[in-house]
Order: structure tokens, then sequence, then C-alpha cells
């Protein structure tokens, strides 16, 4: 019983890592994303990668390196760009959507784009998730 219940245990530590961000050297990052990323970002210089939910993405700027972060696939296909702000820049139905739905606060905020030019709002709370609201405040999904 002790054995299997420790097995059970490793085997949900060990695929637990694949469903957060990794970083990742960038020689690991596939030549399709890496060129793409300097296509669409010819200026930026200093980039740190991490894998997330199978795809690769690019963070930098700021005093952390994470105030800016863009998601490719793995075949470099463009999936969104996110800039880090203030909480109090949030549609104001966001904060108080999180704490009725979520019982928790806002840990950190940005405002993106998807591919297809689409703005968007992410709020990230407790337990690494990040919940999406259209530009109106809107709930759109949990990510």
């Amino acid at each position: 019983m002790k054995k299997s219940l420790l097995i059970t245990g490793l085997l949900a530590l060990s695929t637990s890592g694949y469903l957060f961000a990794q970083d990742v050297k960038a020689s690991a990052v596939p030549a399709a994303v890496k060129a793409e990323f300097a296509k669409r970002y010819p200026a930026v210089t200093k980039v740190g990668w991490e894998k997330e939910k199978g795809n690769y993405e690019a963070n930098w700027g700021g005093k952390s390196g994470e105030d800016n972060a863009a998601m490719f696939t793995p075949a470099g296909v463009f999936v969104e760009y996110v800039h880090i702000i203030p909480i109090s820049e949030l549609p104001k139905t966001v904060v108080p959507y999180v704490k009725e739905h979520y019982k928790t606060a806002v840990k950190e905020a940005g405002k993106g784009t998807d591919a297809e030019g689409k703005p968007f709002y992410e709020a990230e709370i407790k337990g690494a998730k990040d919940v999406v609201f259209d530009i109106n405040g809107k709930f759109i999904k949990i990510d």
C-alpha cells in the first residue's frame, strides 16, 4: 500500500512539471521559434525562454526580465504577446470577479494580443493560473 502511494506520488510530481512553465536554454528552442521571435521583435537582444503547455515563451524587459512575453508553437507560429501592467489598469470588473469566483487576489496583471490581433487582459492568481478577460473585462477562460 505504501509503495503504491509512493509511486503514485512520484508520478504526479514528475508529470506536474509539464503543466507549468519550465526554463529552457536558448539552444533547446527550435530554430523556427527563434527566427519568428527575431522577426517580430528585432530590437530585443536579451531574452529568457520557458516551455509552457508544449509552447515556447520568450520573456524580456523590465527589472525582472519578464515584463514582456511572447508565446510560439514549436513550429514558430505566434500565439500571443502579453505585457505586464499594474493591477490598477485592469478593467474595473476583473478584480471583483477574481475575488468572488476564486477567493483570492490578483498577483500580477497583463494586457495582451492574440494571434488574430484581438486584445485581452490576464489576471494571474494563486496556483499559477491566468484568468483571461476580453477588453471590456468580461471573463473568457482560465489558462
